[in-house]
Protein backbone atom coordinates (compact mmCIF):
# COMPACT_ATOMS: atom_id res chain seq x y z
CA UNK A 1 0.00 0.00 0.00
CA UNK A 2 1.67 3.50 -1.16
CA UNK A 3 0.84 6.58 0.73
CA UNK A 4 2.25 10.11 -0.50
CA UNK A 5 1.34 14.05 0.88
CA UNK A 6 1.38 17.33 -0.21
CA UNK A 7 -0.20 20.13 1.13
CA UNK A 8 -0.39 23.39 -1.47
CA UNK A 9 -0.94 26.60 -0.97
CA UNK A 10 -2.01 29.54 -2.17
CA UNK A 11 1.01 32.14 -1.38
CA UNK A 12 2.57 31.88 -5.22
CA UNK A 13 1.10 34.69 -6.52
CA UNK A 14 1.19 36.97 -3.74
CA UNK A 15 4.45 36.42 -3.96
CA UNK A 16 4.64 37.14 -7.78
CA UNK A 17 3.06 40.68 -7.09
CA UNK A 18 5.53 41.49 -4.16
CA UNK A 19 8.42 40.55 -6.56
CA UNK A 20 6.61 42.64 -9.88
CA UNK A 21 5.98 45.57 -8.14
CA UNK A 22 9.74 45.46 -5.87
CA UNK A 23 11.37 44.72 -9.22
CA UNK A 24 9.34 48.17 -10.93
CA UNK A 25 10.06 50.30 -7.80
CA UNK A 26 14.28 49.05 -7.18
CA UNK A 27 14.53 49.83 -11.16
CA UNK A 28 13.31 53.58 -10.64
CA UNK A 29 15.18 53.48 -7.41
CA UNK A 30 18.62 52.82 -9.04
CA UNK A 31 18.54 54.81 -12.03
CA UNK A 32 17.80 58.22 -10.16
CA UNK A 33 20.71 57.08 -7.52
CA UNK A 34 23.14 56.49 -9.92
CA UNK A 35 22.28 59.84 -12.26
CA UNK A 36 22.52 61.86 -8.64
CA UNK A 37 25.77 59.63 -7.61
CA UNK A 38 27.75 60.36 -10.94
CA UNK A 39 26.25 63.65 -11.06
CA UNK A 40 27.07 65.11 -7.83
CA UNK A 41 30.24 62.99 -6.85
CA UNK A 42 28.89 60.96 -4.03
CA UNK A 43 30.44 57.10 -4.48
CA UNK A 44 28.58 55.75 -1.20
CA UNK A 45 25.31 56.67 -3.39
CA UNK A 46 26.51 54.82 -6.30
CA UNK A 47 27.29 52.18 -3.74
CA UNK A 48 23.73 52.06 -2.59
CA UNK A 49 22.63 52.05 -6.40
CA UNK A 50 24.95 49.05 -7.51
CA UNK A 51 23.40 47.18 -4.64
CA UNK A 52 19.62 48.34 -5.82
CA UNK A 53 20.72 46.87 -9.07
CA UNK A 54 22.09 43.75 -7.92
CA UNK A 55 18.36 43.74 -6.26
CA UNK A 56 16.48 44.45 -9.40
CA UNK A 57 18.82 41.36 -11.04
CA UNK A 58 18.34 39.28 -7.89
CA UNK A 59 14.52 40.09 -7.90
CA UNK A 60 14.06 39.32 -11.61
CA UNK A 61 15.95 35.73 -10.90
CA UNK A 62 13.36 34.85 -7.98
CA UNK A 63 10.31 35.98 -9.70
CA UNK A 64 11.16 33.84 -12.41
CA UNK A 65 12.13 31.01 -9.97
CA UNK A 66 9.05 31.37 -7.99
CA UNK A 67 6.81 30.67 -11.39
CA UNK A 68 8.95 27.81 -12.32
CA UNK A 69 8.35 26.51 -8.53
CA UNK A 70 4.81 26.31 -9.25
CA UNK A 71 5.08 24.60 -12.69
CA UNK A 72 3.33 20.53 -12.47
CA UNK A 73 6.34 17.97 -13.12
CA UNK A 74 6.79 16.94 -16.31
CA UNK A 75 9.23 14.13 -18.17
CA UNK A 76 12.47 13.95 -16.50
CA UNK A 77 11.67 16.46 -13.89
CA UNK A 78 9.50 14.31 -11.82
CA UNK A 79 9.91 16.47 -8.49
CA UNK A 80 8.49 19.53 -10.41
CA UNK A 81 10.93 22.79 -11.02
CA UNK A 82 11.27 23.91 -7.26
CA UNK A 83 14.82 23.92 -7.03
CA UNK A 84 15.04 27.14 -9.36
CA UNK A 85 13.83 28.67 -5.90
CA UNK A 86 17.64 27.37 -4.38
CA UNK A 87 19.43 28.22 -7.47
CA UNK A 88 17.97 31.95 -7.71
CA UNK A 89 19.01 32.63 -4.07
CA UNK A 90 22.68 31.01 -4.57
CA UNK A 91 22.70 33.28 -7.14
CA UNK A 92 21.32 35.78 -5.55
CA UNK A 93 24.09 35.97 -2.91
CA UNK A 94 27.07 35.49 -5.36
CA UNK A 95 25.60 38.99 -6.52
CA UNK A 96 25.17 40.87 -3.24
CA UNK A 97 28.74 39.58 -2.25
CA UNK A 98 30.31 40.90 -5.35
CA UNK A 99 28.50 43.97 -5.10
CA UNK A 100 30.15 44.60 -1.89
CA UNK A 101 34.01 44.37 -3.12
CA UNK A 102 33.16 46.29 -5.26
CA UNK A 103 32.24 48.88 -3.15
CA UNK A 104 34.86 48.07 -0.89
CA UNK A 105 37.63 48.81 -3.59
CA UNK A 106 36.38 51.92 -5.25
CA UNK A 107 35.81 53.54 -1.20
CA UNK A 108 39.72 52.47 -0.56
CA UNK A 109 40.85 54.58 -3.46
CA UNK A 110 38.67 57.31 -3.13
CA UNK A 111 40.47 58.34 0.21
CA UNK A 112 43.38 58.70 -1.66
CA UNK A 113 41.73 60.85 -4.17
CA UNK A 114 38.70 62.74 -2.64
CA UNK A 115 36.30 64.93 -5.00
CA UNK A 116 34.08 67.24 -4.42
CA UNK A 117 30.45 66.37 -3.13
CA UNK A 118 27.02 68.22 -3.22
CA UNK A 119 25.73 66.28 0.02
CA UNK A 120 21.85 68.31 -0.46
CA UNK A 121 20.58 65.36 -3.81
CA UNK A 122 22.17 63.06 -2.06
CA UNK A 123 20.66 63.09 1.19
CA UNK A 124 17.37 63.07 -1.10
CA UNK A 125 18.21 60.40 -3.13
CA UNK A 126 19.09 58.44 0.26
CA UNK A 127 16.13 59.01 1.79
CA UNK A 128 14.14 57.68 -1.13
CA UNK A 129 15.90 54.30 -1.16
CA UNK A 130 14.89 54.07 2.84
CA UNK A 131 11.43 54.80 1.73
CA UNK A 132 11.43 52.48 -1.52
CA UNK A 133 12.84 49.46 -0.03
CA UNK A 134 10.95 49.22 3.38
CA UNK A 135 7.64 49.34 1.06
CA UNK A 136 9.30 46.77 -1.05
CA UNK A 137 10.06 44.47 1.93
CA UNK A 138 6.91 45.02 3.27
CA UNK A 139 5.05 43.45 0.29
CA UNK A 140 6.34 40.28 1.34
CA UNK A 141 4.83 40.02 4.00
CA UNK A 142 5.69 37.29 6.96
CA UNK A 143 5.68 34.99 4.26
CA UNK A 144 9.45 34.95 3.79
CA UNK A 145 10.47 33.37 7.28
CA UNK A 146 10.04 29.94 5.28
CA UNK A 147 11.50 30.82 2.06
CA UNK A 148 14.82 30.83 1.77
CA UNK A 149 13.71 33.05 -2.11
CA UNK A 150 11.38 35.52 -0.43
CA UNK A 151 14.17 35.69 2.57
CA UNK A 152 16.82 36.43 -0.01
CA UNK A 153 14.89 39.42 -1.47
CA UNK A 154 13.85 40.60 1.63
CA UNK A 155 17.50 40.95 3.04
CA UNK A 156 18.30 42.25 -0.30
CA UNK A 157 15.57 45.40 0.45
CA UNK A 158 16.22 46.07 4.27
CA UNK A 159 20.03 45.83 3.66
CA UNK A 160 19.33 48.37 1.27
CA UNK A 161 17.37 50.57 3.75
CA UNK A 162 20.43 50.02 6.07
CA UNK A 163 22.60 51.05 3.74
CA UNK A 164 20.70 54.37 3.16
CA UNK A 165 20.42 55.37 6.02
CA UNK A 166 24.38 55.60 6.26
CA UNK A 167 24.06 56.97 2.99
CA UNK A 168 21.76 59.62 4.23
CA UNK A 169 23.39 60.54 7.71
CA UNK A 170 26.94 60.72 5.88
CA UNK A 171 25.36 63.33 3.69
CA UNK A 172 23.96 65.66 6.32
CA UNK A 173 27.66 65.35 8.16
CA UNK A 174 29.24 66.47 4.99
CA UNK A 175 27.02 69.17 4.11
CA UNK A 176 27.55 70.43 7.69
CA UNK A 177 31.02 70.06 8.21
CA UNK A 178 32.68 69.58 4.73
CA UNK A 179 33.87 66.72 5.43
CA UNK A 180 34.12 64.97 1.97
CA UNK A 181 36.07 61.64 3.15
CA UNK A 182 33.25 60.64 5.08
CA UNK A 183 31.96 59.10 1.90
CA UNK A 184 34.54 57.52 1.29
CA UNK A 185 34.66 55.99 4.60
CA UNK A 186 30.92 55.37 4.63
CA UNK A 187 31.04 53.64 1.21
CA UNK A 188 33.44 51.18 3.01
CA UNK A 189 31.42 50.67 5.87
CA UNK A 190 28.04 49.67 3.68
CA UNK A 191 30.16 47.85 1.56
CA UNK A 192 31.45 45.66 4.41
CA UNK A 193 28.06 45.51 5.57
CA UNK A 194 26.78 43.76 2.50
CA UNK A 195 29.05 41.01 2.30
CA UNK A 196 28.34 40.17 6.16
CA UNK A 197 24.97 39.41 4.67
CA UNK A 198 25.84 37.70 1.93
CA UNK A 199 27.88 35.28 3.43
CA UNK A 200 25.44 34.38 5.68
CA UNK A 201 22.80 34.15 2.86
CA UNK A 202 25.39 32.19 0.46
CA UNK A 203 26.12 29.22 3.02
CA UNK A 204 22.37 28.35 3.48
CA UNK A 205 21.47 28.10 -0.01
CA UNK A 206 24.69 26.16 -0.51
CA UNK A 207 23.65 23.80 2.34
CA UNK A 208 20.32 23.62 0.71
CA UNK A 209 21.68 22.84 -2.59
CA UNK A 210 23.72 20.03 -1.26
CA UNK A 211 20.67 18.44 0.20
CA UNK A 212 20.64 19.69 3.60
CA UNK A 213 17.61 19.97 5.70
CA UNK A 214 16.50 23.30 6.25
CA UNK A 215 17.55 25.59 9.09
CA UNK A 216 13.87 25.89 9.59
CA UNK A 217 13.19 22.43 10.23
CA UNK A 218 14.53 20.96 13.74
CA UNK A 219 15.01 16.87 12.92
CA UNK A 220 15.03 15.89 16.49
CA UNK A 221 11.59 17.34 16.77
CA UNK A 222 10.71 15.32 13.83
CA UNK A 223 12.34 12.01 14.65
CA UNK A 224 10.63 12.37 18.40
CA UNK A 225 6.92 13.11 16.35
CA UNK A 226 6.66 10.04 14.86
CA UNK A 227 8.68 7.79 17.40
CA UNK A 228 5.72 8.80 19.65
CA UNK A 229 3.25 7.40 17.47
CA UNK A 230 0.95 4.87 18.93
CA UNK A 231 2.60 1.02 17.87
CA UNK A 232 5.75 2.94 16.53
CA UNK A 233 9.07 1.28 17.85
CA UNK A 234 11.71 2.79 15.65
CA UNK A 235 12.19 5.45 13.29
CA UNK A 236 14.77 4.56 10.57
CA UNK A 237 15.86 6.16 7.14
CA UNK A 238 14.64 9.42 8.30
CA UNK A 239 15.54 12.10 5.53
CA UNK A 240 14.71 15.32 5.18
CA UNK A 241 15.47 17.74 2.76
CA UNK A 242 14.20 21.07 0.41
CA UNK A 243 12.10 20.48 -2.81
CA UNK A 244 12.56 24.68 -2.95
CA UNK A 245 12.87 27.02 -0.71
CA UNK A 246 9.65 26.74 0.87
CA UNK A 247 8.37 23.16 0.15
CA UNK A 248 9.86 20.34 2.51
CA UNK A 249 10.05 16.96 1.44
CA UNK A 250 10.71 13.87 4.25
CA UNK A 251 11.17 10.23 3.93
CA UNK A 252 11.41 7.65 6.79
CA UNK A 253 10.17 3.63 7.90
CA UNK A 254 8.12 3.81 11.01
CA UNK A 255 8.78 -0.03 12.49
CA UNK A 256 5.53 -1.08 14.29
CA UNK A 257 5.84 -3.49 17.35
CA UNK A 258 2.47 -5.07 16.17
CA UNK A 259 -0.70 -5.36 14.26
CA UNK A 260 -2.87 -4.52 17.25
CA UNK A 261 -0.46 -1.55 18.06
CA UNK A 262 -1.57 0.58 15.24
CA UNK A 263 -5.13 -0.88 15.42
CA UNK A 264 -5.56 0.56 18.84
CA UNK A 265 -5.60 4.18 16.70
CA UNK A 266 -8.19 3.11 14.11
CA UNK A 267 -6.06 1.04 11.85
CA UNK A 268 -2.90 2.16 9.57
CA UNK A 269 -4.78 4.98 7.91
CA UNK A 270 -5.55 7.13 11.68
CA UNK A 271 -1.83 6.71 12.12
CA UNK A 272 -0.89 7.92 8.86
CA UNK A 273 -2.88 10.94 9.48
CA UNK A 274 -1.59 11.48 12.22
CA UNK A 275 1.85 11.23 11.63
CA UNK A 276 0.81 13.68 8.79
CA UNK A 277 -0.54 15.85 11.21
CA UNK A 278 2.35 16.31 13.39
CA UNK A 279 4.57 16.66 10.05
CA UNK A 280 2.50 19.65 8.68
CA UNK A 281 3.03 21.03 12.04
CA UNK A 282 6.46 21.16 11.67
CA UNK A 283 6.86 22.54 8.79
CA UNK A 284 6.63 19.00 6.33
CA UNK A 285 4.03 19.40 3.75
CA UNK A 286 5.32 16.55 1.71
CA UNK A 287 5.88 13.19 3.09
CA UNK A 288 6.63 9.52 1.98
CA UNK A 289 6.21 7.04 4.37
CA UNK A 290 6.73 2.96 5.17
CA UNK A 291 5.23 0.82 7.49
CA UNK A 292 7.36 -2.32 8.24
CA UNK A 293 6.15 -4.74 11.18
CA UNK A 294 8.43 -7.03 13.43
CA UNK A 295 7.38 -10.33 12.24
CA UNK A 296 7.35 -13.05 9.59
CA UNK A 297 6.99 -10.11 6.94
CA UNK A 298 10.15 -7.87 8.30
CA UNK A 299 12.00 -11.38 8.99
CA UNK A 300 12.22 -11.61 5.18
CA UNK A 301 13.50 -8.44 4.80
CA UNK A 302 10.42 -6.99 2.85
CA UNK A 303 8.24 -4.66 4.52
CA UNK A 304 4.50 -5.58 5.20
CA UNK A 305 3.31 -2.19 4.16
CA UNK A 306 4.43 0.81 2.05
CA UNK A 307 3.46 4.44 2.17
Amino acid sequence: MGHHHEHGTGEGSRAGGAFRWSIALNSGLTALQLSIGFGFGSLALIGDALHNLGDVVGLALGWGAERLSRRPPTGRFTYGYGRGTQMASLINGVLIFAAGVVVVVEAIQRLFAPVPLLAVPVAWAAAAGIVINLVSARLFGHDHHHDLNQRAAVLHLLTDAAVSVAVLVSALVVGATGWVWLDAVTAIGVGLAVIGSAWGLLREAIAMNLDAAPRHVDLVRVEQALATLPGVRAVEELHVWGLSTSRTALTAHLRLAAPADSEEVGGTEALLAMARQRLEVLGIRKSTLQLERDGPGAASGRPELGL
